[in-house]
């Protein structure tokens, strides 16, 4: 069974709905198992055990939310170390009040360090969401898991 770790953030609710239409996505592809967390309940075994990993951060002042930052922190030294995360595949969603530019850059440069590898364009919505941004929340959810399942990435 190929497993998806989806990790969020969300104080207003956005983040949580672009997450569980990655996980809505993700789920549609038979074989795949998806696993939905908030960042702070995420651990380093949920890391190492899926195939591939969807992060979702709202943008805070121009950087990604402190949870997700959190995540990284507590799981980098340890993941590092284990191979199993070499190249890992990653997607990454984004809900911006600004343009998302910042939240997203820093998450990229950490994901290089572990390293872990870009699948996908990332999703920023800016704003409020419409159905064209749950679409395509939905649609990223679907190429990791498709991708991951049929051994691609």
């Amino acid at each position: 069974m190929t497993r998806i770790l989806i990790i969020y953030h969300s104080q207003t609710g956005h983040t949580e709905a672009m997450a569980q239409q990655v996980a809505h996505g993700a789920g549609s592809i038979p074989g795949v198992e998806v696993i939905l967390k908030k960042a702070g309940e995420a651990t380093l075994q949920d890391l190492l055990e899926c195939d591939g990993l969807a992060i979702g951060s709202p943008e805070y002042f121009g950087y990604m939310a402190g949870m997700i930052k959190d995540f990284f922190d507590r799981t980098y030294e340890s993941a590092r170390a284990d191979r199993r995360i070499f190249k890992k595949p990653y997607v990454v969603f984004i809900s911006a009040g600004n343009d998302g530019s910042g939240a997203l850059s820093q998450i990229e440069r950490i994901c290089l360090g572990y390293p872990l590898k870009k699948v996908s364009e990332p999703i920023v919505a800016k704003g409020e969401l419409d159905e064209n941004i749950l679409k395509k929340c939905e649609d990223l959810g679907k190429t990791i898991a498709a991708g991951c399942e049929a051994g691609i990435y």
